[in-house]
């Protein structure tokens, strides 16, 4: 048992439980705090489940929570955290963001885990705040909120906002929470409890290494693809990029073909395709500037290519009709290879 000074405080902590939520990011939090009571023998921290209408909550994954309060006032020195996860933006509500902005104006700490961090943006919360969201969700919600300074970090505790990536990136953020509050010893005791053998910082990504997620560890096919990730909206010429590492046209064709069985334009235009199919899922933007935002000039040419690897056009994809967008025609039926190359 850790030994905790008879004067170490109390910390109280709402769960904010959005419909859909990520039950890993949920039970990654709360397991941490039950961890740190039964290994030191007191009760150094206590929580509540909260939903909108204090009914119950589904996760993502179907499982239902019995909720423990609805939007009520809360004590100054509470911590709140929204738990987020599919489709964050229909689980927002205009009385929600005004809870979050009543308690934050009272004191609390506001979190976000996962894609709570988005309910937090929309509250006006984390402007002039560093943050982090899903990776998955960091285009849509850079298009949606530019002035707060967006990180890939697992996590970020920036004054008395903090927010995690998701998954087990929540673990790291209360690991680092209980360290301030009561040591070292007690998260590393904690850590062992959970079998979490590294404890993340704030400075740690939240992705794979590029040669780890491709599975192919060659130091220049990594630092091209490094190239192609941060240069979406002005993709870079395969010549240039060629030639920024070295080597000639033709061998980094060879070199794609050969480790990644397609041509860098394809293996860069799935990336391009990638990043709008992201923003027409998880933005209000039209699908004339999510086609710019990913690099095409032509709204027709976006469609066809969106279709040719979709097999749905984007209008189509993100509901057109509900949207009130008019669907471009593609340029041609048939969609061959070559369209693919911008």
């Amino acid at each position: 048992m850790i030994r905790i000074g008879p004067d170490a405080r109390q910390r109280s902590v709402v769960f904010l439980l959005l419909e859909r939520f990520t039950m890993m990011a949920f039970a990654s939090a709360i397991e941490p705090l039950r961890l740190a009571n039964q290994v030191s023998g007191r009760t150094l921290y206590t929580w509540k489940l909260a939903s909108e209408s204090g009914a119950d909550v589904t996760c993502s994954n179907g499982t239902t929570f019995r909720t423990d309060i609805g939007l009520e006032e809360l004590g100054r020195d509470t911590m709140v955290l929204v738990c987020g996860g599919i489709d964050v933006a229909e689980a927002v509500s205009k009385p929600l963001l005004n809870w979050l902005r009543r308690e934050a104006r009272r004191g609390a700490v506001m979190g976000g885990l996962c894609t709570g961090s988005y309910a937090l943006a929309r509250a006006g919360l984390l402007d002039g705040k560093r943050a982090t969201i899903h990776w998955e969700n960091i285009d849509a919600f850079a298009e949606d909120f530019p002035d707060i300074e967006l990180t890939k970090g697992v996590f970020v505790i920036d004054g008395n906002r903090v927010t995690t990536a998701g998954g087990t990136a929540s673990i790291d953020l209360m690991l680092r929470l209980i360290a301030r509050d009561h040591g070292e010893e007690l998260a590393n005791t904690v850590a062992d409890q959970l079998i979490h053998s590294s404890i993340r910082s704030d400075r740690d990504t939240q992705r794979l290494s590029i040669p780890t997620r491709i599975g192919v560890r060659h130091p220049k096919l990594a630092q091209v693809i490094g190239r192609m990730e941060r240069n979406i909206e002005d993709p870079i010429s395969p010549a240039t990029l060629a030639t920024e590492v070295g080597m000639s046209a033709r061998q980094l064709e060879r070199l794609f073909r050969r480790y990644l069985n397609r041509s860098p334009k394809r293996y860069y235009m799935e990336l391009r395709l990638q990043k709008a199919r992201n923003l027409l899922m998880q933005t209000e933007m039209s699908v004339i500037n999510v086609a710019m935002a990913c690099g095409f000039a032509s709204p027709s040419h976006f469609s066809k290519c969106y279709r040719a690897h979709y097999q749905t056009t984007p209008y189509r994809e993100r509901g057109a009709s509900a949207a009130g967008e008019k669907e471009i025609p593609d340029a041609a039926s048939e969609v061959g290879p070559e369209d693919w190359l911008d």
